[in-house]
């Protein structure tokens, strides 16, 4: 019973961190409406910053250096994110979701460099806490000072917000915008300085809530993404918008961590993430969230619509086609090697832009289908002795039926909600994956499988990956011009219009959501094959994002958008990767750009250039 007690203070403390961090998440997103990705980023920079101001302050001022480097760094992480509004957040507010998660998922690519330069890529352990870095006996058992002090800071926190919202005037302007932010707008408050304060406020909180970790945990690389799914989980549970939901949220959150490592260790991961896919099917607005108002989400331009392609682009993809399966005849192992993983891809990104652009489904976590796919082969290898062929059919069914299951929930939702429960479900994949040590092998993974012998030379599989793809890439353009796809579309456009005539739209979704999970099933198998092994990481979040950029890259409203986003995106990072060890600043960098400048990507940008020179020449002919 004591040692359940001291288990239970132990959860306590962590959550307080938890808190710190995804209240600040909380904040920003019930003003700005953007999910930013980059909050576990200035978690991470709290942690170094309060490392290096406790280094620097406390041989001046002893004890008193620690406590006062807490607070320091998490201003210093409050400028930062004034400044990242400022110059990036500012430009995106009526964009749509997808360009906001994407742009502030460069910035986590660029702060991971800009820490590396400036820290270096060791771990730093900080200083025990002066004063209180002992232990005390509670009911027999020891527990640390510091993890009461923590204890003690979520609940003072909570409570100096409240304060703050409820008996100032700005705290009093945030949450009408929290409500109405174009109301706030339209009475004369300056939306932009109101703005900057909130992310102010935000990104200092998740600073605050990286620097008290220093004493517990080693600030380090990972700090960023290993946070920031809990950090989601928390604040879908806890409601968006909300203060005191984060903290109800982060209190059970921690509970379950606390607990569910000592009575249900083989899915102690699975917990967080079943408990936040079951409250956005429940209660998407989340405990103490509120619904959000018809028509104040964000969408961006309309994009045009989606035409069949004339003879002329027809006659040039066939020309790219034969040119592919020409290149074994120039093109070494290596290049044959790079050239396979981008066809992969391009059939991932292809299946993600069906759900978007077709169907108007955001995904934030179709990395789950691909990785099921993978899993799909590498189990049937691995344990059924599966020959090759076999093999790779059954990824299609691997990726559809997780789809069938997942979509089934997701199809109900929409807009930030809809995003968020199929990340949540991509990570029960993941944590599946990763704890089912037994079966999948967990972080070690699925090792030796490699091509049959008829395919294992590099020309011979790089070819199979062609003819698959491009079978494949084919199918998916019959299907979206095919009546399913007119109606699929339709239910896009209008939902209530489309039921009207008939069309049940759910079921479109549905069926639309499991289409795209079976081309990506068959990518993860075609992967799994590629790279000799299959690992969690497949399933994992930033493989996820990746697969958005290069959609969003070429563009999302075009057929071939996702293919060129594939090839340029993955062919970059490919090159960069091997020139220079801050390749994903560069990449951060062109997202962002990508995001704010060229909104309708590469394909989408040309297409349209092409029209306004054909609508200008028509105008002077006439």
């Amino acid at each position: 019973m004591e040692f359940l007690f001291v288990q239970f203070l132990t959860g306590l403390a962590s959550a307080s961190a938890l808190f710190l961090v995804a209240c600040g998440l909380s904040i920003i997103f019930g003003v700005t409406r953007i999910v930013n990705f980059a909050h576990g980023s200035f978690f991470m920079v709290g942690a170094y910053g309060a490392y290096s101001l406790s280094g620097a302050l406390m041989p001046l001022l002893g004890g008193l250096g620690f406590w006062l480097a807490l607070p320091l760094a998490a201003l210093g992480v409050g400028l930062l994110g004034a400044l990242v509004e400022v110059t990036v957040l500012r430009r995106l507010y009526r964009s749509h979701e997808l360009f906001q998660l994407l742009a502030t998922f460069g910035l986590v690519l660029i702060i991971k460099d800009a820490t590396l330069i400036t820290w270096g890529p060791q771990d730093l352990l900080g200083p025990r806490a002066p004063g209180a870095g002992g232990a005390i006996a509670v009911l027999g058992e020891r527990i640390p000072e510091y993890d009461l002090v923590l204890i003690a800071l979520g609940p003072l926190v909570l409570g100096l917000l409240w304060l703050l919202f409820h008996r100032t005037r700005w705290g009093v302007l945030v949450r009408a915008a929290t409500q109405d932010r174009e109301m706030v707008g339209a009475l004369g408050v300056d939306q932009k300085k109101l703005f900057t304060g909130v992310v102010f406020l935000g990104s200092a909180l998740a600073g605050l809530g990286g620097a008290v970790q220093i004493p517990r945990e080693a600030a380090n690389l990972n700090m960023d993404l290993n946070i920031i799914a809990e950090v989601f989980a928390v604040t879908v549970v806890g409601g968006m918008g909300s203060i005191v939901g984060p903290f109800l949220a982060a209190l059970l959150v921690a509970q379950l961590n606390a607990f569910g490592i000592l009575i249900l260790p083989e899915i102690s991961i699975v917990l967080l993430f079943l408990v936040m896919a079951i409250v956005l099917v429940l209660r998407p607005q989340g405990l103490l969230g509120r619904k959000e108002l018809a028509g104040s989400a964000t969408h961006g331009a309309p994009e045009s619509p989606l035409r069949p392609e004339g003879w002329g682009l027809g006659l040039a993809g066939l020309s790219i086609l034969l040119a592919l399966a020409a290149l074994p005849a120039v093109a070494g192992g290596y290049v044959l090697s790079v050239a396979s993983e981008i066809l992969i891809f391009a059939l991932f990104a292809a299946s993600l832009q069906f759900l978007m652009g077709v169907g108007g489904m955001i995904s934030f976590g179709h990395a789950a289908y691909l990785g099921l796919g993978a899993y799909a082969v590498g189990l049937s290898v691995t344990h059924w002795d599966a020959p090759m062929t076999g093999a790779l059919a059954l990824a299609p069914i691997g990726g559809a039926i997780g789809a069938l299951l997942f979509g089934w929930f997701c199809v109900r939702l929409s807009g930030v909600y809809l995003a968020m429960l199929t990340l949540a479900f991509a990570q029960i994949a993941w944590s599946v994956a990763f704890q089912w040590v037994d079966v999948t092998g967990g972080d070690n993974g699925l090792l030796g499988l490699w091509p049959a012998r008829w395919a294992s030379d590099p020309a011979a599989f790089y070819w199979l990956t062609l003819g698959l793809v491009a079978t494949a890439v084919v199918l998916l353009r019959r299907i979206v011009f095919a009546p399913f796809g007119y109606g699929l579309r339709a239910a896009r456009d209008s939902t209530l219009r489309a039921e009207a005539v008939g069309i049940h739209t759910r079921r479109q979704r549905w069926g639309a959501f499991t289409l795209a999970g079976a081309f990506a099933g068959l990518a993860g198998g075609l992967y799994a094959f590629a790279k000799g092994s299959v690992f969690p990481e497949v399933l994992s979040i930033p493989t996820s994002l990746d697969a958005l950029v290069m959609v969003l890259l070429g563009g999302v409203q075009t057929l071939a958008g996702p293919l060129v986003g594939a090839a340029v995106f993955d062919g970059l990072q490919t090159w960069l990767m091997s020139e220079t060890d801050y390749w994903r600043a560069i990449v951060g960098t062109g997202v962002i750009a990508l995001c704010i400048a060229f909104p309708r990507g590469l394909v989408g940008n040309l297409r349209a250039l092409q029209e306004n020179r054909r609508e200008a020449g028509q105008g002077a002919s006439a």
